[in-house]
């Protein structure tokens, strides 16, 4: 919801950012990567060492940059279908290494009951699902936009979840989890309704070169 509902209280704040980093020389493709990367080292570095609340703070921050990179684009006049790839790609792989990460964590800090452990793990994969009924409905020539919770709504529970439990709220992760679980099913449910009702929900698609 917040991806298409959050734009433009967001662009205040983001604008002038993707300003300073165009003067700055970076592009945009450069911000996506440098943004990734350094999401990935903490979420691998931080949560498993049960430093969480500097891992809420600073993975958010720079997941941050995923809102930086589209803006620089658009300040440019507009983004390439390369950069959306890459974007794209860039995501997937935050959200991948951030959930593989609590996993870790719940397995050997929090000694976690293998139920919450494997809520996490559906969540990672059902993070997955989500994007790719996207890309792949409108690679297709669907229209699916929205869904109850899209990546803003699963970066801020998990990460809100991260920081309560180390300010010591007790099981603030798995109830994370849980919320993430319940409302990713139901996103999938959407999106894939979404697609079913689409007008060109039945039109043929020419085979795949070589089919």
């Amino acid at each position: 919801m917040l991806s298409v509902h959050g734009r433009k209280p967001a662009k205040r704040a983001v604008e002038p950012v993707a300003r300073a980093l165009l003067r700055a020389g970076l592009t945009p493709n450069v911000t996506t990567l440098i943004g990734t990367a350094v999401s990935i080292l903490l979420a691998v570095v931080l949560i498993p060492a049960d430093w969480l609340v500097a891992a809420a703070i600073l993975i958010g921050i720079f997941s941050a940059f995923d809102m930086v990179d589209g803006t620089m684009a658009r300040l440019r006049g507009g983004g390439t279908a390369y950069g959306a790839t890459l974007d794209a790609s860039c995501d997937r792989l935050t959200d991948g290494a951030l959930f593989g990460a609590i996993v870790i964590w719940m397995v050997y800090v929090d000694h976690a009951a293998g139920v919450h452990v494997a809520a996490c793990l559906v969540v990672l994969v059902l993070s997955q699902a989500i994007s790719y009924i996207k890309a792949r409905g409108e690679a297709g020539g669907l229209k699916i936009v929205g869904g109850l919770v899209e990546r803003p709504e699963r970066l801020i529970i998990a990460l809100v979840g991260l920081g309560l439990e180390g300010f010591g709220v007790p099981h603030a992760v798995e109830v994370a989890i849980w919320l993430l679980l319940v409302g990713s099913v139901i996103t999938v449910v959407q999106r894939l309704a979404y697609a079913a009702r689409d007008p060109r929900a039945n039109a043929q698609l020419a085979p795949p070169p070589g089919a």
